[in-house]
Protein backbone atom coordinates (compact mmCIF):
# COMPACT_ATOMS: atom_id res chain seq x y z
CA UNK A 1 0.00 0.00 0.00
CA UNK A 2 1.02 3.50 -1.04
CA UNK A 3 2.56 5.93 1.59
CA UNK A 4 4.23 9.50 1.28
CA UNK A 5 7.30 10.59 3.38
CA UNK A 6 5.89 11.35 6.52
CA UNK A 7 4.06 7.62 7.05
CA UNK A 8 0.76 8.30 5.96
CA UNK A 9 -1.20 5.01 4.45
CA UNK A 10 -3.82 5.81 2.04
CA UNK A 11 -7.02 3.38 2.77
CA UNK A 12 -9.18 4.48 0.41
CA UNK A 13 -9.35 0.91 -1.30
CA UNK A 14 -11.97 -1.18 0.41
CA UNK A 15 -9.56 -4.27 -0.34
CA UNK A 16 -6.83 -2.93 1.87
CA UNK A 17 -8.08 -3.23 5.22
CA UNK A 18 -9.92 -6.55 5.79
CA UNK A 19 -8.41 -6.98 9.24
CA UNK A 20 -9.94 -7.28 12.91
CA UNK A 21 -8.42 -5.78 15.72
CA UNK A 22 -7.63 -8.07 18.72
CA UNK A 23 -10.45 -7.71 21.34
CA UNK A 24 -7.10 -8.52 23.96
CA UNK A 25 -4.45 -6.25 22.52
CA UNK A 26 -2.41 -4.42 24.63
CA UNK A 27 -2.85 -0.86 22.58
CA UNK A 28 -4.94 1.27 24.26
CA UNK A 29 -7.24 3.33 21.73
CA UNK A 30 -7.66 7.50 22.41
CA UNK A 31 -10.67 9.25 20.49
CA UNK A 32 -10.59 12.64 20.52
CA UNK A 33 -14.00 13.79 20.15
CA UNK A 34 -16.50 16.61 19.74
CA UNK A 35 -19.08 16.81 17.64
CA UNK A 36 -18.83 20.62 17.36
CA UNK A 37 -15.96 22.08 15.26
CA UNK A 38 -13.42 24.49 16.85
CA UNK A 39 -13.18 23.14 19.98
CA UNK A 40 -8.89 22.27 19.52
CA UNK A 41 -9.28 18.75 18.87
CA UNK A 42 -6.52 18.18 16.68
CA UNK A 43 -4.17 20.88 18.82
CA UNK A 44 -5.52 18.56 21.53
CA UNK A 45 -4.41 15.28 19.51
CA UNK A 46 -1.31 16.21 17.93
CA UNK A 47 0.05 17.66 21.17
CA UNK A 48 -0.77 14.30 23.71
CA UNK A 49 0.73 12.34 20.31
CA UNK A 50 4.45 14.52 20.54
CA UNK A 51 3.95 14.02 24.72
CA UNK A 52 3.40 10.22 24.85
CA UNK A 53 6.45 9.67 21.87
CA UNK A 54 8.49 11.83 24.29
CA UNK A 55 7.79 9.51 26.99
CA UNK A 56 8.85 6.22 25.12
CA UNK A 57 5.51 5.63 23.97
CA UNK A 58 4.82 4.41 20.40
CA UNK A 59 1.90 6.27 19.09
CA UNK A 60 -0.20 5.96 15.94
CA UNK A 61 -2.70 8.46 14.80
CA UNK A 62 -5.83 8.22 13.01
CA UNK A 63 -7.40 11.03 11.08
CA UNK A 64 -10.98 10.96 10.44
CA UNK A 65 -11.79 14.81 9.95
CA UNK A 66 -12.75 13.57 6.01
CA UNK A 67 -13.19 17.47 4.94
CA UNK A 68 -10.85 19.59 6.94
CA UNK A 69 -7.97 17.39 7.62
CA UNK A 70 -6.27 19.34 10.14
CA UNK A 71 -4.27 16.69 11.90
CA UNK A 72 -2.84 15.30 8.51
CA UNK A 73 -1.83 19.02 7.72
CA UNK A 74 -0.27 19.52 10.75
CA UNK A 75 1.94 15.96 10.77
CA UNK A 76 2.67 17.41 6.91
CA UNK A 77 3.88 20.64 8.01
CA UNK A 78 5.72 18.94 10.97
CA UNK A 79 7.58 16.73 8.26
CA UNK A 80 8.69 19.62 5.85
CA UNK A 81 10.02 21.38 8.73
CA UNK A 82 12.55 18.80 9.76
CA UNK A 83 13.30 18.58 6.22
CA UNK A 84 14.10 22.24 5.60
CA UNK A 85 16.04 22.35 9.54
CA UNK A 86 17.33 18.95 9.71
CA UNK A 87 15.96 18.25 12.87
CA UNK A 88 14.44 15.25 14.04
CA UNK A 89 11.26 14.91 15.64
CA UNK A 90 9.38 12.58 17.29
CA UNK A 91 7.02 11.52 14.74
CA UNK A 92 4.04 9.10 14.81
CA UNK A 93 2.51 6.83 11.97
CA UNK A 94 -0.55 8.77 10.15
CA UNK A 95 -3.21 6.34 8.74
CA UNK A 96 -6.27 8.40 7.10
CA UNK A 97 -9.37 7.06 6.82
CA UNK A 98 -11.93 8.22 4.33
CA UNK A 99 -15.38 8.31 3.87
CA UNK A 100 -17.44 5.49 1.35
CA UNK A 101 -18.46 7.14 -1.82
CA UNK A 102 -20.89 3.93 -1.53
CA UNK A 103 -25.19 5.62 -2.55
CA UNK A 104 -26.29 2.66 -0.58
CA UNK A 105 -25.75 3.25 3.42
CA UNK A 106 -25.55 -0.52 4.07
CA UNK A 107 -22.87 -0.97 1.66
CA UNK A 108 -21.39 2.45 2.44
CA UNK A 109 -20.52 1.15 6.10
CA UNK A 110 -19.36 -1.44 5.90
CA UNK A 111 -17.06 -0.39 3.67
CA UNK A 112 -16.21 2.27 6.29
CA UNK A 113 -16.24 -0.31 9.21
CA UNK A 114 -13.57 -2.11 7.25
CA UNK A 115 -11.47 0.80 6.63
CA UNK A 116 -11.37 1.91 10.33
CA UNK A 117 -11.24 -1.46 11.69
CA UNK A 118 -8.50 -2.08 9.91
CA UNK A 119 -6.58 0.95 10.25
CA UNK A 120 -6.64 -0.07 14.05
CA UNK A 121 -5.82 -2.97 13.30
CA UNK A 122 -2.59 -2.05 11.35
CA UNK A 123 -1.17 0.18 14.02
CA UNK A 124 -2.09 -2.25 16.99
CA UNK A 125 0.92 -4.00 15.54
CA UNK A 126 2.99 -1.24 15.62
CA UNK A 127 1.78 1.29 18.50
CA UNK A 128 1.60 1.51 22.53
CA UNK A 129 -1.61 4.29 22.06
CA UNK A 130 -3.53 4.68 18.57
CA UNK A 131 -5.11 8.41 18.99
CA UNK A 132 -7.97 9.00 16.70
CA UNK A 133 -9.20 12.66 15.85
CA UNK A 134 -12.55 12.18 15.43
CA UNK A 135 -14.67 14.46 12.96
CA UNK A 136 -16.86 17.63 13.94
CA UNK A 137 -20.20 16.14 13.23
CA UNK A 138 -22.03 13.48 13.52
CA UNK A 139 -21.37 11.00 10.75
CA UNK A 140 -21.62 6.93 11.21
CA UNK A 141 -17.36 7.12 11.16
CA UNK A 142 -17.73 9.09 14.21
CA UNK A 143 -20.17 6.84 16.57
CA UNK A 144 -17.80 4.05 15.18
CA UNK A 145 -14.72 5.63 16.24
CA UNK A 146 -16.47 6.22 19.46
CA UNK A 147 -16.98 2.70 20.63
CA UNK A 148 -13.53 1.73 19.52
CA UNK A 149 -12.47 4.40 22.19
CA UNK A 150 -10.73 2.78 25.44
CA UNK A 151 -10.47 6.60 26.38
CA UNK A 152 -12.34 9.27 25.16
CA UNK A 153 -11.34 12.75 25.31
CA UNK A 154 -14.02 15.56 24.73
CA UNK A 155 -12.60 18.93 23.99
CA UNK A 156 -15.05 21.79 25.07
CA UNK A 157 -15.08 25.39 24.95
CA UNK A 158 -15.11 27.21 28.12
CA UNK A 159 -19.05 28.38 27.17
CA UNK A 160 -22.48 28.10 27.55
CA UNK A 161 -22.80 27.94 23.81
CA UNK A 162 -20.52 24.52 23.74
CA UNK A 163 -21.67 22.91 27.13
CA UNK A 164 -24.97 22.72 25.21
CA UNK A 165 -23.14 20.01 23.30
CA UNK A 166 -23.42 17.70 26.44
CA UNK A 167 -26.45 18.61 28.24
CA UNK A 168 -29.52 21.54 28.70
CA UNK A 169 -29.06 22.75 32.19
CA UNK A 170 -31.52 25.50 34.19
CA UNK A 171 -29.95 28.79 33.83
CA UNK A 172 -30.22 29.83 37.55
CA UNK A 173 -29.81 26.38 39.60
CA UNK A 174 -27.25 25.16 37.17
CA UNK A 175 -28.98 22.14 37.74
CA UNK A 176 -28.77 19.16 34.83
CA UNK A 177 -32.70 18.96 32.92
CA UNK A 178 -31.41 16.52 30.92
CA UNK A 179 -27.84 15.24 29.00
CA UNK A 180 -28.23 16.89 25.08
CA UNK A 181 -27.66 14.93 21.98
CA UNK A 182 -23.94 13.70 22.05
CA UNK A 183 -24.24 12.61 25.79
CA UNK A 184 -26.65 10.38 24.62
CA UNK A 185 -24.40 9.13 21.30
CA UNK A 186 -21.74 8.47 23.86
CA UNK A 187 -23.80 6.79 26.04
CA UNK A 188 -24.69 4.79 23.14
CA UNK A 189 -21.04 3.89 21.99
CA UNK A 190 -20.48 2.78 25.76
CA UNK A 191 -23.41 0.42 25.73
CA UNK A 192 -22.35 -1.47 22.27
CA UNK A 193 -18.35 -1.32 23.31
CA UNK A 194 -19.57 -3.02 27.50
CA UNK A 195 -21.75 -5.07 25.35
CA UNK A 196 -18.96 -6.25 22.28
CA UNK A 197 -15.57 -6.16 24.75
CA UNK A 198 -16.90 -6.17 28.20
CA UNK A 199 -14.29 -2.72 29.04
CA UNK A 200 -15.91 0.59 29.93
CA UNK A 201 -15.07 3.85 28.42
CA UNK A 202 -12.84 5.96 30.59
CA UNK A 203 -14.68 9.22 29.23
CA UNK A 204 -12.84 13.26 30.08
CA UNK A 205 -14.23 16.39 28.80
CA UNK A 206 -11.51 18.95 29.07
CA UNK A 207 -12.31 22.68 29.28
CA UNK A 208 -10.10 23.85 26.74
CA UNK A 209 -9.53 27.37 25.92
CA UNK A 210 -9.75 28.32 28.93
CA UNK A 211 -9.61 32.33 29.67
CA UNK A 212 -7.14 33.39 32.82
CA UNK A 213 -9.52 35.78 34.22
CA UNK A 214 -11.96 34.19 36.98
CA UNK A 215 -15.13 35.55 35.13
CA UNK A 216 -18.42 34.95 36.56
CA UNK A 217 -19.25 32.96 33.22
CA UNK A 218 -16.27 30.80 33.94
CA UNK A 219 -17.39 30.08 37.14
CA UNK A 220 -20.65 28.90 36.54
CA UNK A 221 -19.66 26.59 33.44
CA UNK A 222 -17.38 25.19 36.02
CA UNK A 223 -20.15 24.35 38.15
CA UNK A 224 -22.46 23.07 35.91
CA UNK A 225 -19.83 20.92 34.27
CA UNK A 226 -19.17 19.05 37.41
CA UNK A 227 -23.34 18.47 38.11
CA UNK A 228 -23.63 17.52 34.60
CA UNK A 229 -20.69 14.86 35.21
CA UNK A 230 -22.09 13.51 37.95
CA UNK A 231 -25.26 12.46 36.24
CA UNK A 232 -23.91 11.26 33.07
CA UNK A 233 -20.55 9.54 34.19
CA UNK A 234 -17.52 11.38 32.74
CA UNK A 235 -14.18 12.86 34.60
CA UNK A 236 -12.99 16.40 33.93
CA UNK A 237 -9.81 17.97 33.50
CA UNK A 238 -8.95 21.35 33.26
CA UNK A 239 -7.27 21.56 29.44
CA UNK A 240 -5.47 23.79 27.86
CA UNK A 241 -5.67 27.53 28.35
CA UNK A 242 -6.54 30.16 25.74
CA UNK A 243 -2.81 31.29 23.84
CA UNK A 244 -1.91 32.42 20.46
CA UNK A 245 0.87 30.24 20.34
CA UNK A 246 -0.69 26.99 19.62
CA UNK A 247 -1.93 28.93 16.41
CA UNK A 248 1.89 29.93 15.99
CA UNK A 249 3.03 26.60 15.66
CA UNK A 250 0.58 24.87 13.27
CA UNK A 251 2.08 26.16 10.05
CA UNK A 252 5.62 24.72 11.33
CA UNK A 253 4.11 21.42 12.57
CA UNK A 254 5.28 22.06 15.98
CA UNK A 255 4.32 21.42 19.38
CA UNK A 256 5.06 23.33 22.85
CA UNK A 257 7.52 20.17 23.61
CA UNK A 258 9.48 21.22 20.27
CA UNK A 259 10.18 24.97 21.32
CA UNK A 260 13.87 23.94 22.38
CA UNK A 261 14.80 22.16 19.02
CA UNK A 262 17.65 23.21 16.84
CA UNK A 263 15.29 25.15 13.92
CA UNK A 264 12.46 26.87 16.76
CA UNK A 265 12.84 30.38 16.51
CA UNK A 266 10.05 31.01 18.87
CA UNK A 267 11.50 32.05 22.17
CA UNK A 268 10.78 30.02 24.98
CA UNK A 269 8.94 32.06 27.47
CA UNK A 270 7.44 31.66 31.22
CA UNK A 271 4.31 31.53 29.04
CA UNK A 272 5.53 28.34 27.21
CA UNK A 273 6.23 26.60 30.56
CA UNK A 274 3.07 27.31 32.46
CA UNK A 275 1.19 25.63 28.76
CA UNK A 276 3.59 22.62 29.35
CA UNK A 277 2.56 22.27 32.85
CA UNK A 278 -1.11 22.03 31.25
CA UNK A 279 -0.31 19.55 29.27
CA UNK A 280 1.58 17.58 32.07
CA UNK A 281 -1.90 17.59 33.79
CA UNK A 282 -3.50 16.32 31.16
CA UNK A 283 -1.18 13.04 31.16
CA UNK A 284 -1.36 12.91 34.52
CA UNK A 285 -5.03 13.33 34.83
CA UNK A 286 -5.94 10.67 31.82
CA UNK A 287 -4.75 7.52 34.13
CA UNK A 288 -3.47 5.24 31.05
CA UNK A 289 -2.59 2.10 32.98
CA UNK A 290 0.65 1.85 30.48
CA UNK A 291 2.05 4.89 32.17
CA UNK A 292 1.80 4.34 35.92
CA UNK A 293 4.99 4.69 37.72
CA UNK A 294 6.15 6.57 34.79
CA UNK A 295 8.21 9.77 34.99
CA UNK A 296 7.22 12.43 32.70
CA UNK A 297 9.88 13.98 31.01
CA UNK A 298 8.95 17.12 29.22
Amino acid sequence: MPADGFGTVDTTRDDAVTLRPSPDRDCRVIVVGNEKGGAGKSTVAMHLSVALMRMGQRVGVVDLDVRQRTLTRYLENRHRWMQSTGSKLPMPEIIRVDASTERDLDTAEREETNRLMGAIDRLTAVSDYIIIDAPGGDTFLSRLAHTTADTLITPLNDSFVDFDLLGDVNPQTLEVIRPSFYSEMVWNCRKKKAQASRKPIDWIVMRNRVSPLEARNKQKVGEALNNLSKRIGFRLAPGLSERVIYRELFPAGLTLLDLTERGSNVAFTMSHVAARQELRDLVILLQLPALAGTEITF
